[in-house]
């Protein structure tokens, strides 16, 4: 097991790095965007960070949107994305780390780590500060980083809050640093709001009182909170612990030109790949295979399982992708493979039960295995698109895929047929014949008036009289596209036999779409 760095203790000299309106940043890095302009985020309708240039109109934390925007016109509002934030922050992490291991995650846009060993290697603690900025500004572009250091995480980090952009209070001068701060830098909305009520309002008053009558009145938190005015942070503080490498590349010298050989060869990396997430604790459900040919060809796609994968399942879909791509996005020979964990699940969710594997289980091995010599779409599942036509509507996936329907089925289909739905639906419409008593065909008028009673309905060599039949139901579609429109009419027919029949009549000719079974 992996044990964790030494904690931040009380007493411990404490670094804090915080950059001011991170969700504003963490945007401006992950869209390639300028973070320069009237820029705010919003979450629950009110502002939860903007940049320099909204705050220099007027615009806060804590306001409303519309009120926001009455103060800056030109206010770009974004979404809050918390996900975005934390993964843009963790590059920030990870080039603090590069200088100084053991960093502390406060939230995105704050962390903290010792200052002494940085400082100590560096000359100073100025130094060291100076020295982190200047990694991140150079690795990512961030300007707006303001650090802190202080006796304590709590003291630290009000420090930051007033650097310009390093502020450091001097050992033993915690206390009389934080007594004229109001109460609200405390972080608990009741307290703020009712020690003010009776007459506390900076931390240097709140910690000026006693001790017990603080504990009796506002509890353990209160006390506790009473501790951090007072210059004190008796916490403990876990750094981070890194989490592994669960990516596997493989470079291959010279170049591979046969998919066997490139399948033989990745043998030993998928066992290690997937060796790699069993020791986290980790089951892979979606799989990223990279493969880069010797002339910069990349060809990248993103696998889903409905298990887990295992090695022989990853060899599989490294071996399908050089097949689907060999001479059309592959010209020349593989020089590496790169296999990235899109998706993954705690391994115990997949572990077998005690006795044996249920049904599902037994049935994504037989059909993952019969995938593995068919290839990728020798085993295909149906899926349920959109569409006015039934043929439209079935979509094959294959086997462990992702469906990605260009023609969702939640969308409004006016002239769709209605539930229930056929039940054998012809990949190719069958021609018919509806004829009268007569022996006339059926046709609809130029005003859509049915010219002729169904009576005689004949498919192939077969003649069935007509017992009972609904319709037209118009479908008009594409209209403003001359090559794609399509105009018809459907009927829902029941022969003497007691058999349903969804018929189609377009341009003249009649057609079976489905049959009700």
């Amino acid at each position: 097991m992996v044990r964790p760095p030494e904690a931040l203790r009380a007493g411990d000299r404490c670094l804090v790095l915080w950059f001011p309106g991170w969700p504003v940043t963490a945007w401006a890095l992950s869209e390639g965007e300028d973070a320069a302009r009237p820029v705010a985020v919003v979450s629950a309708n009110r502002i939860v960070a903007c940049s320099a240039e909204a705050a220099a109109e007027g615009v806060a934390a804590g306001q409303r949107r519309r009120e926001a925007q009455s103060r800056c016109p030109a206010l770009l509002v974004l979404p809050a994305d918390e996900a975005r934030d934390s993964r843009q922050f963790a590059q920030v992490v990870e080039c603090i780390e590069r200088l100084a291991p053991g960093v502390q995650v406060v939230r995105p846009g704050v962390c903290a780590l010792r200052a002494r060993g940085l400082s100590g290697y560096v000359g100073s603690e100025a130094e060291a500060a100076e020295v982190l900025l200047e990694a991140v500004v150079v690795a990512l572009g961030a300007t707006s980083g303001r650090v802190g250091i202080a006796d304590g995480l709590f003291t630290a980090l009000q420090a930051a809050y007033a650097a310009d952009p390093v502020a450091i209070v001097p050992a033993g001068t915690a206390a009389a640093f934080l007594a004229p701060l109001p109460v609200s830098r405390l972080g608990d909305e009741s307290l703020s709001t009712l020690l003010p009520r009776l007459g506390v309002h900076t931390l240097g008053a709140f910690a000026a009182l006693d001790a017990g009558a603080v504990r009796d009145r506002f509890g353990q938190q209160g006390l506790r909170l009473h501790t951090l005015a007072s210059g004190k942070d008796p916490s403990l503080v876990q750094p981070r612990v890194p989490p592994p490498e669960l990516t596997r590349q493989l470079d291959f010298e010279p170049p591979l030109t046969l998919v066997d050989q490139v399948a033989f060869t990745s043998k030993t990396m998928a066992e290690e790949f997937i060796a790699g997430l069993t020791a986290a604790g980790l089951a892979c459900t979606e799989l990223r295979v990279e493969l880069t040919g010797e002339l910069d060809e990349l060809v990248a796609r993103t696998w889903l399982t409905p298990g887990v994968f295992e090695p022989a399942a990853v060899i599989d879909r490294v071996r399908w992708q050089l097949q689907a791509a060999a001479g059309d996005q592959l010209g020349s020979g593989i020089v590496s493979l790169r296999l990235e964990p899109v998706a993954v699940d705690a391994l115990a969710n997949h572990v077998p039960g005690l006795f044996g594997s249920g049904t599902d289980e037994r049935v994504h091995h037989v059909l993952s295995r019969v995938q593995a010599m068919l290839g990728h779409e020798g085993v295909m599942t149906p899926r349920i698109g959109g569409g006015r036509w039934l043929s439209e509507r079935q979509v094959m996936v294959p086997w462990g895929d992702r469906p990605v329907l260009v023609t969702p089925a939640e969308r409004p289909w006016p002239g769709r047929v209605p539930d229930p739905q056929p039940a054998a639906v012809f990949a190719e419409p069958r021609p018919v014949e509806v004829r009268a008593e007569d022996g006339e065909v059926v046709r609809l008028d130029d005003r859509g008036q049915l010219c002729g009673q169904p009576g005689v309905l004949r498919i192939g060599d077969e003649r069935h009289r007509v017992a009972g039949w609904a319709g037209p139901w118009a479908i008009d579609e594409r209209a403003w596209d001359p090559v794609r429109h399509r105009s018809a009419s459907r009927f829902q027919v029941v022969d003497d036999e007691g058999t349903a029949w969804l018929l189609v009549l377009q341009a003249g000719r009649w057609w079976a779409e489905a049959r009700y079974d």
